[in-house]
């Protein structure tokens, strides 16, 4: 088979940054030797930079194609899957049916109980590449493979303020509302006067008509997250997303059925079936699937499955070098119930160095790269900044 896949090598890609992810380390938030800091908000570790894994698969007949999943902490665990276990089990494969390659890696490990976690981000990685090199054999965008248009635009809401005070992240709110942007979101973790303070100041300054969102990071008991989203709903809350702890099916039931704001969930997930385990039980508004944890076949599974029932899709945004990001709007253009999609400004603005290609978002909306495949590559000083792991 002339146009199988021949080689798979893995590479991370960090980049500095001078204020971390969430903005600037608060008391008792300092990073240890790795760079790693704890966020006392929701407990969380980050890194002080950003970091992802890619992986560069090449076929028989040199078509090569990139993956990315996420790298913030423990790289090394990624990469090792890929380079120990799944990277024999793709190699001699045909990548036009990336979904079938996927299904079969998947089945190496449920017998044993690895249906989430690493594992399937190392799946999601291959699978992004094998979309990619799909795309340029058949030499069409993935968007269209999916049955989607690539044309179309896709409303993009901002997604975190990093400043210090709760009127600086209202005034940065504000000047990407002069950039044409009407939709936000802010996180509950870093709101230092508390959420309702927070969604109060930024609904004075960006004034009735704009969308805010609260991202609760997952860190309330049922109760609690009741408690602060009727404290905001006053301010006109759009959607409140992760509101509880994210193995705590029952206390998102009591959440999704005890308020009529707008429930938003998904991000964390690996695949439909997470989904599967919620809907059933829980009234959620919004799914949010995360394109480095999910790959493009159960991205595209949970679209179809929220299509079924009727629920918004919103993905979430990717922290990486965009290439993941690339495969989550081509994805998010043949989604029946897609509203938009997340903008980390923090993260697309400054790495765009990092990607050839044309993908944009400016003025409330991505617009999706052209050409085959992803429609994007790593740039030349994106190729010099990626270490082989």
């Amino acid at each position: 088979m002339s146009d199988a896949v021949r080689s798979i090598e893995v590479f991370t890609l960090t980049q500095t940054r001078d204020t971390p992810y969430l903005g600037t380390a608060r008391k008792g938030e300092e990073p240890n030797a790795r760079g790693y800091l704890v966020r006392k908000g929701n407990r969380t570790v980050y890194p002080t930079f950003d970091r992802s894994v890619l992986l560069r698969v090449e076929t028989r007949d040199g078509v090569t194609g990139w993956g990315e999943t996420y790298g913030l902490v423990a790289p090394g665990a990624v990469a090792e899957i890929v380079k120990d276990l799944l990277a024999d089990f793709t190699i001699g494969r045909d990548p036009a049916d990336p979904s079938a390659i996927y299904d079969d890696l998947y089945d190496l490990m449920r017998v044993r109980g690895y249906t989430g976690g690493f594992y399937v981000d190392a799946l999601a990685a291959i699978d992004i590449a094998l979309w990619d090199i799909a795309g340029q054999i058949a030499g069409k965008p993935v968007a269209e493979l999916l049955g989607g248009d690539r044309s179309k635009t896709i409303p993009a809401y901002v997604s975190g303020l990093p400043e210090a005070t709760r009127k600086a992240r209202a005034e940065l709110a504000l000047s990407w509302q002069a950039r044409g942007f009407d939709a936000f979101k802010f996180a509950t973790p870093v709101a230092d006067d508390g959420p309702a303070a927070e969604m109060e100041s930024l609904r004075a300054a960006l004034g009735p008509d704009a969308r805010i969102a609260a991202d609760m990071h997952w860190n309330q008991t049922a109760g609690e997250a009741l408690a602060l989203i009727e404290a905001m709903k006053p301010h006109g809350l759009w959607f409140a997303e992760a509101p509880v702890y994210t193995e705590d099916i029952a206390g998102l039931e009591a959440v999704s059925k005890g308020t009529d704001v707008p429930i938003a969930v998904g991000e964390e997930w690996r695949t439909v079936w997470d989904m599967r385990h919620r809907v059933e039980r829980c009234r959620i508004a919004i799914v949010q699937p995360e394109m480095g944890h999910k790959g493009i076949t159960n991205f595209t599974r949970i679209g179809a499955l929220a299509a079924e029932r009727g629920i918004e899709v919103i993905p979430h945004a990717t922290i990486g070098a965009g290439i993941f990001l690339a495969a989550s709007l081509q994805a998010s253009a043949s989604l029946p119930t897609l509203t938009g999609h997340e903008f980390q400004h923090s993260i697309f603005e400054p790495n765009r160095r990092l990607l050839a290609g044309d993908m944009d978002c400016a003025d409330g909306v991505y617009r999706l790269p052209t050409g085959p495949g992803l429609g994007v590559r790593p740039s030349e000083e994106a190729l010099r900044l990626m270490q082989r792991i």
